[in-house]
């Protein structure tokens, strides 16, 4: 027989091992200032020339460009080019998927990427890195250099919709998996939260990595809280012997 389809579903607590925070855990950024959360909303973005200047500050501090890929992101590039069809659904905007090796056509970046930028008047995009050397040179808000609109991080915001095209992909992984592993996420944000109920219904096994409780463990076949970085790992070598139920 052959190998499943295995769906990957990763969330922020892929990404701390790599230096990124968890904006959503109990020590998260939202948690701990919620005025953060004006930074990632579309219209107070949009609205207010300082919030724009914190935002691109914060981007600045954070460095996320600079992560690199840790244990969790590299054992699922490796299971993908050991032979056993992955597909990855991230809610996650750093990359570091790609950056690890799996090939970008296989990973569906359903919140964005934070490693561009996209003007929101004429929509051309350009890398994030250039835009922050324009802060980092004394333009505290950079206009696009072709039409001079509002640039913005070509991520989702709070306040906008997810690109339909990525989420239709998205469902249609989680529809046709034979395994499902949501990885380091909530799952409370919607809709992206419900593929792990579809993928569920539709027969799959669902298996949580998860340090905290998720409103869809009562549906999991398998629930795992131990670290991520020696825990996905561990399970993708025994994944990666099974066969399709």
């Amino acid at each position: 027989m052959g190998k499943p389809l295995v769906a990957v579903f990763s969330g922020a607590g892929m990404s701390t091992d790599s230096g990124i925070p968890d904006y959503r855990g109990p020590q998260g950024l939202w948690r701990r200032d919620p005025e953060a959360e004006k930074l990632v909303t579309y219209a107070h973005y949009m609205a207010d020339p300082e919030i724009r200047r914190r935002s691109w500050r914060m981007r600045a501090e954070v460095a996320a460009l600079g992560a690199q890929p840790n244990a969790a992101h590299l054992a699922v590039a490796e299971l993908e080019r050991a032979g056993t069809p992955v597909r990855v659904v991230t809610q996650n905007v750093d990359g570091l998927h790609q950056l690890a090796g799996m090939p970008p056509r296989k990973v569906f970046e359903l919140h964005g990427t934070a490693r561009a930028v996209v003007c929101t008047a004429c929509r051309a995009r350009s890398g994030m890195e250039e835009a922050l050397a324009r802060v980092a040179a004394g333009d505290p808000d950079p206009a696009c250099a072709a039409c001079g609109g509002i640039l913005k991080p070509a991520t989702v915001m709070f306040g906008e919709r997810l690109d339909p095209q990525v989420l239709a992909q998205a469902v249609a992984v989680a529809k046709g998996c034979q395994v499902f592993i949501a990885v380091g996420s909530t799952l409370q944000v919607q809709p992206a939260a419900s593929l792990a109920g579809m993928a569920a219904e539709a027969g799959a096994r669902l298996i949580i990595v998860n340090a905290e409780e998720t409103p869809y463990d009562p549906l999991a076949d398998e629930v795992i809280r131990e670290p991520i970085g020696t825990a996905l790992p561990a399970l993708l070598a025994r994944v990666g012997g099974l066969s399709p139920a």
